[in-house]
């Protein structure tokens, strides 16, 4: 499935559902209230709220072929299917009970860090980095916003990046699960643009902290979908690729990852994982921080993310 959360634009009220056939299906309207209008409680609900969206979207599958969405109504008399233009894409979890974002995951983006010119930067000798198990940092939740956001620069920052990511989302409660058993607790797939202020990054780095250089406003852009693992023909051979005002500038494949899903899941596991949870991939190497002569992002830029079988995730700077 290829879950969503949107707002219906004519009645403005929040709900999940699903993209089928370039049409958004209404799952919380379509279920008659059996499913949730949350993707949070629809994770919480597990593999019975997957089974039944699934039943309702075969039948509607076959609806769809026959008769016009505008006709199609739940049995209690509402719509449940609209065009991409009736409605408004949120990120598919709006609010995560936690991002665990995972840093230096690609070895090559690794490598690009000991460019990086910044005294802050050099002082933490990347040279002799070297992984015993992944690693990061939490990023707060209340800086996830949707494809297509405008992202305000903000005042304190004037080296804004970005970073192309794969994001894993959680959909079943997971405390110290084995590698082996990991991939049972993945509710599906989304794009993750991990917006970075640079210099406050550096300076925070320093003082060995990670907050305000990547969880302020609009940082987290997520989306556009949720796919889910069955979707996909395989999650760790998928093309990245990411672009500014057309200009390709990241250009990977997620089975570039240190670490993969599985690895993430369980080391990350062991601080107690829940549905709607996010863990990021870590990045490529192609941010501007590693260029040797840095033009940051700047007011009017469209970056473009996109990932194999997951869709583009498009965010504006203003």
């Amino acid at each position: 499935m290829r879950l969503a959360t949107f707002k219906i634009r004519s009645g403005a009220n929040t709900t999940i559902g699903a993209c089928l056939d370039n049409s958004y299906v209404d799952l919380y309207e379509l279920s008659g209230g059996d499913l949730p209008d949350s993707m949070t409680e629809f994770l919480n609900r597990g593999d019975e709220a997957m089974n039944t969206a699934r039943e309702l979207l075969q039948r509607t599958a076959g609806e769809l072929t026959s008769t016009p969405a505008a006709e199609l109504h739940s049995r209690s008399g509402a719509r449940y299917v609209y065009a991409p233009d009736e409605i408004e894409l949120l990120a598919p979890v709006p609010r995560p009970g936690k991002i665990i974002h995972t840093a230096c995951n690609f070895d090559s983006h690794l490598a690009e860090l000991t460019t990086w010119n910044d005294p802050e930067w050099e002082s933490h000798n990347w040279k002799d980095f070297h992984f015993e198990h992944p690693t990061g940092f939490l990023q707060a939740p209340s800086s996830v916003c949707a494809h297509d956001s405008g992202v305000a620069i903000p005042r304190f920052t004037k080296q804004l990046d970005y970073e192309i990511e794969i994001a894993i989302v959680i959909g079943k409660e997971a405390f110290e699960v084995s590698s082996a058993g990991a991939m049972d607790y993945v509710a599906g797939y989304t794009i993750f643009n991990d917006l970075s202020a640079r210099d406050i990054q550096a300076r925070e780095h320093s003082n060995k902290v990670i907050l305000m250089g990547k969880s302020f406003k609009n940082s987290c852009p997520l989306g556009p979908l949720l796919v889910t693992p069955d979707e996909l023909s395989d999650p760790h051979n998928l093309d990245m690729k990411l672009t500014v005002n057309g200009e390709l500038r990241q250009d990977s494949n997620t089975k570039m990852m240190h670490y993969k899903t599985a690895e993430l899941v369980s080391w990350w596991s062991l601080m107690g994982l829940y549905p709607g949870d996010v863990i990021t991939s870590g990045s490529p190497p192609g941010v501007i921080a590693g260029m040797k002569n840095p033009v940051w992002l700047k007011p009017g830029d469209v970056i473009d993310a996109t990932v194999a079988e997951l869709g583009t995730l498009t965010t504006r700077i203003v």
